[in-house]
């Protein structure tokens, strides 16, 4: 089973992260922020990965460094999990349709972080949620899951469905790239013989 867990202590949050990327979606995530857990529950129920998140932040100035953070330890922590890549697909992509909205996303899992960001929304909250926290969230994971990550919005007006179908999008496409291709199990999908 491929699984890690990280944990994460600054002077500004303190964050557990656990995962098994050949779960069946289950989840169990508090970080004190309400509309990211409901984010964290879709990335892991779309993507098939069990993940459960403790995060402690300094809310007292606002929620970034809890959002940042605990991108940065999923990010850490899908790489613990993956380890070689041998046998991965390594890419994956997904347009995903919800309401009013589509985001499509493609990524690899190159070790390469790089973010493609081409998502506005029309509001700057979710509720009591920065949206620009939306960026920060996926801008960590891909630098410290070394992934190049491609997130764009087709169309949409609700800001809500933007946000979870970027979320669900990156869901998806990670579970793609994380399977395991019969075909190539022992295998590195590189020419260059690293990832």
């Amino acid at each position: 089973m491929r699984k890690a867990s990280i944990t994460r202590v600054t002077a500004e949050t303190e964050i557990t992260v656990e995962i098994n990327l050949d779960g069946t979606g289950k989840y169990d995530n508090q970080t004190g922020v309400g509309f990211f857990d409901h984010m964290l529950d879709q990335l892991s129920r779309h993507s098939l990965i069990d993940m459960t998140i403790r995060a402690k932040g300094d809310y007292h100035i606002d929620d970034h460094h809890t959002v940042e953070d605990t991108g940065i330890a999923i990010g850490q922590a899908l790489v613990k999990a993956v380890g070689d890549k041998k046998g991965i697909y390594r890419y994956g992509h997904f347009a995903l349709a919800m309401d009013d909205t589509q985001v499509a996303c493609a990524l690899d899992l190159s070790a390469r972080p790089f973010l493609v960001w081409n998502v506005d929304f029309p509001t700057d909250k979710i509720g009591a949620f920065d949206t620009e926290l939306v960026r920060e969230f996926f801008q960590a994971l891909s630098t410290h899951g070394g992934i190049t990550l491609h997130i764009d919005k087709v169309h949409g007006i609700n800001s809500h469905h933007i946000a979870e179908a970027a979320f669900k999008s990156v869901a998806r496409a990670l579970r793609m790239a994380l399977e395991i291709d019969p075909r190539m199990a022992d295998s590195l999908p590189s020419t260059k013989g690293a990832l």
